[in-house]
């Protein structure tokens, strides 16, 4: 254990989280004002940034750089391909997906994005379409940046630790093991503390009140919190037993789920509305991502980006260390080009069909005067209509005990992920085909357990997207380190290569540059 690393990302928390459990109204005032003070201020910075991620990957997949591989040459992948990327999928998205995949739809039918009229065309079609923006390519671009760093410094360069701070060698040279490097360490663990508590934050009324409505028990502070402990026993079992008997099944059982679930809507709920539509919002999405991605509204003073793009491209900046760590970790053997196409594209892929499928379905009930959902969004909450949308379903009572399993086992395997990243991060060395000690695993499951709860009865839905915007705010200025260092190896890599200038023999005699990459460091 690295004792500086783990004792002041502790201290860190309990700065944030103490106040606010002991004076929840008063704390709450001091996060707001935070929130306003970053969002007024610096939220055109978190859409700039989150636009050059995308296009310096875009720029890596086309170019060269692309056929490196994180490893020798002979080197091979550990997991298959398909539970590699299962893990990457289900690391980085978690129970969110499923949360936000049955009702982020009726916020933006509310209240629209563009100066359009509540409930109107205008307003569904952007109700569809901006899901598929903020969980999409650039969503994932944020993500694949550290993934990439982290596994060329891992599996190129050698590095024995596996942190935040290894990324950013290429720019702060050795002082990325002195106080600067534990210094972006602690901010790695305080953002993805913030973003996990998030998610678990969210997620634990919807499984609360569902249980509540199928056992009779009252929905209470008591049961969200037996909730939490039995969700962190089932994430610290697995986070317990490693990466190939605890992540890697409870990865692929979360895939299989997610599938039978998506099959079952697709097949029994309002199949064409749902293709149609699906593929109206991919054409709204990709007519108008630049006016999305940019989008501030500065005289119209609406304030839809400082609630939703900033919240977003916040909560996948504090992730984005986290994710790239864990990639790291399991990706040997896999190019630049792979990496980015698995993440970018199969992540993007899977969200869309989230979104296509839980969405769509409440949106088809909504305009068809079946199941006011909006209503229910508005009068009873986020919880209310999630259960109400998938109680409608054929099978109602069955779909929704698989959706609440389902949005269970996905939390479970990121706050799994999250934990076992952690202690990575906070250990003094972490040899390739060694964990993190388990007490340290287990530790850490804890701790995300008990911020959740402290930021649920802080203020809710308000306080935990507040948590997430806090903590990225550093992790911005941390992962633009994290790409001058990847763009510095590579470059300085590739330069050494060439004047080697190793060839490889064809077969009809002419002598050609070897693939770049395709060596030890």
């Amino acid at each position: 254990m690295d004792k500086q690393v783990f004792g002041f990302a502790l201290l860190l928390v309990a700065v944030i989280c103490v106040p606010v459990a002991i004076a929840p109204e008063r704390g709450k005032q001091v996060l707001d004002g935070v929130l306003a003070f970053l969002t007024g201020k610096f939220g055109w910075l978190y859409l700039w940034f989150a636009v050059l991620v995308a296009g310096v990957l875009v720029w890596l997949a086309i170019s060269r750089f692309g056929r490196i591989k994180f490893g020798s040459v002979d080197d091979k992948p550990e997991f298959p391909t398909l539970s590699w990327i299962a893990m990457i999928f289900t690391a980085g998205i978690g129970g969110g997906i499923m949360y936000w995949g049955a009702i982020e739809w009726a916020y933006y039918y509310d209240d629209p994005p563009m100066g359009a009229r509540p409930r109107s065309l205008q307003a569904a079609d952007w109700a569809t379409a901006y899901p598929l923006f903020h969980w999409g390519i650039t969503a994932w671009a944020l993500f694949c940046l550290p993934a990439l760093a982290l596994s060329y410094v891992y599996h190129v360069r050698k590095q024995r630790t596996l942190r935040l701070s290894d990324a950013c060698r290429g720019v702060i040279g050795d002082r990325a093991d002195g106080w600067l490097g534990r210094l972006i360490d602690v901010l790695f663990i305080f953002g993805l503390i913030g973003a996990a508590g998030t998610s678990l934050g969210l997620e634990v009324p919807v499984v609360s009140e569902s249980i509540s409505s199928v056992t009779g028990l009252e929905k209470s502070a008591l049961l969200d919190i037996g909730i939490i402990v039995l969700w962190t026993a089932l994430f610290g079992v697995s986070v317990f037993l490693g990466l190939q008997r605890g992540l890697k099944r409870l990865a692929n059982i979360n895939m299989w789920l997610a599938g039978a679930l998506g099959l079952f809507i697709l097949v029994f709920g309002p199949t064409l509305f749902l293709i149609d539509t699906f593929t109206n919002s991919v054409g709204v999405m990709l007519q108008n991502v630049v006016h999305m991605s940019l989008y501030t509204d500065p005289v119209g003073g609406s304030g839809f980006e400082e609630t939703w793009t900033v919240f977003y491209w916040g909560w996948w900046i504090a992730y984005a260390p986290f994710v790239g760590l864990f990639v790291a970790k399991i990706s040997k053997g896999r190019t630049v080009r792979g990496m980015i196409g698995a993440m970018c594209l199969g992540g993007n892929l899977g969200c869309w069909v989230a979104f296509a499928l839980l969405g769509n379905t409440g949106l088809f009930y909504e305009i068809n005067g079946i199941l006011p959902v909006a209503d229910i969004l508005q009068q009873d909450g986020d919880a209310a209509a999630i259960m109400a949308t998938m109680s409608q379903l054929p099978l109602g009572g069955i779909a929704l005990l698989a959706f609440v399993v389902l949005l269970v086992v996905f939390l479970a395997t990121t706050l799994d992920s999250s934990a076992y990243t952690m202690a990575a991060a906070a250990s003094r060395e972490l040899p390739r085909n060694a964990d993190p000690a388990r007490w340290h695993r287990v530790f850490w499951a804890v701790v995300l357990a008990s911020v959740s709860i402290v930021l649920m009865y802080a203020g809710g839905l308000e306080a935990l997207q507040t948590m997430s915007i806090i903590t990225a705010f550093p992790l911005i200025f941390v992962l633009g380190l994290v790409l001058v260092s990847f763009r510095r190896w590579v470059a300085a890599d590739m330069r050494e290569l060439e004047s080697q200038a190793t060839t490889t023999v064809r077969t009809d005699g002419d002598a050609t540059p070897a693939p770049v990459g395709q060596r030890d460091l």
